[in-house]
């Protein structure tokens, strides 16, 4: 690697919209986020499956699929 061209590695201070802050590397000084792995739907459990079902049997009813098949 060739020195002199490559930005300081330091530690970051990373900010979530709420409210969580953690550190990690990077070159940057600070960033700020707006989904963390504490609030993301997926790692927290809180996902809102009833829009997801709603297609599904909105698209059985459609085409005429029985759900005891």
């Amino acid at each position: 690697m060739k020195a002199g061209i490559h930005p300081v590695y330091k530690t970051t201070k990373v900010t979530c919209a709420c409210g969580e802050t953690f550190e990690v590397q990077s070159n940057k000084d600070e960033l700020h986020i707006e989904v963390c792995s504490k609030c993301h739907p997926f790692y927290s459990g809180k996902q809102n499956r009833s829009k997801h079902a709603g297609q599904v049997d909105k698209f059985n009813k459609k085409y005429g699929f029985d759900k005891k098949d």
